[in-house]
């Protein structure tokens, strides 16, 4: 039979689901990671005391492919499997593991709605990185575009106005309202004095995508302004 390797990051997400719920067998597979290890093919120290703690504290996890290029730097949120990976072309450079959306899932063009705790999905672009007293660092997102825009005033969630008002502003390059039936200040932030508890277990946010405090500073120095998101 045909021995398939098994990736660092599918090793590590079971043995931390061990660690959740079956305390006991975790401590006695923390004695047995180094046959482990050998047996997945992986150097010795391939696991560390904090990756095993805290899954939030593998921060960026380097993949098995990839070979950057001269492409430009983007973002690929998959909220399904609930990871952010630094793109470079098709290339993947870093992903952080385990975010946080919003606390009602996600929202598509057709159903977005302010106050809704739903995380947009689609295309968009980093307007600004700035620091925050309540979320640490927060990276700006130029919601809500014009895809949404069409779509909520062809069904009545927003008024001739707020579409007047959305249509002008991305004419004019200028930041969209954010007060609209659409809603807005969507961006990519840490936790701030939050629990770590919370946001390790639960999707907590009302709409925006949560990193570690840590993990949000390692993002931050690695894309600037006018980095694509694309959200799926």
């Amino acid at each position: 039979m045909m021995y398939q390797r098994m990736s660092h990051s599918r090793l590590l997400s079971r043995i931390v689901l061990l660690r959740k719920w079956w305390p006991g067998l975790f401590s006695a597979l923390l004695l047995a990671i180094p046959q482990l290890l050998a047996a997945a093919g992986l150097p010795a120290d391939a696991l560390t005391t904090a990756s095993l703690s805290n899954p939030h504290q593998t921060g960026l996890v380097q993949p098995v492919i990839s070979h950057p290029t001269d492409d430009p730097r983007w973002l690929l949120v998959d909220t399904q499997a609930q990871t952010l990976t630094v793109m470079q072309g098709r290339a993947e450079l870093y992903r952080i593991n385990n975010i946080a959306i919003g606390s009602n899932g996600t929202g598509a063009f057709g159903d977005k709605r302010t106050r809704d705790q739903k995380t947009p999905l689609g295309e968009f672009t980093i307007t600004g990185i700035r620091s925050s007293n309540r979320f640490h660092l927060f990276l700006g997102i130029d919601y809500p575009t014009m895809d949404y825009a069409d779509a909520a005033f062809a069904d009545g969630r927003i008024s001739p106005k707020e579409y007047e008002q959305l249509d002008r502003a991305w004419r004019q390059q200028q930041p969209p309202p954010q007060t609209t039936g659409l809603g807005g200040y969507f961006g990519i932030h840490g936790i701030g004095a939050g629990n770590p508890r919370v946001h390790q277990l639960f999707n907590w946010t009302n709409g925006c995508i949560a990193l570690t405090n840590e993990q949000i500073e390692q993002l931050a120095e690695l894309i600037g302004e006018g980095t694509l998101v694309s959200i799926r």
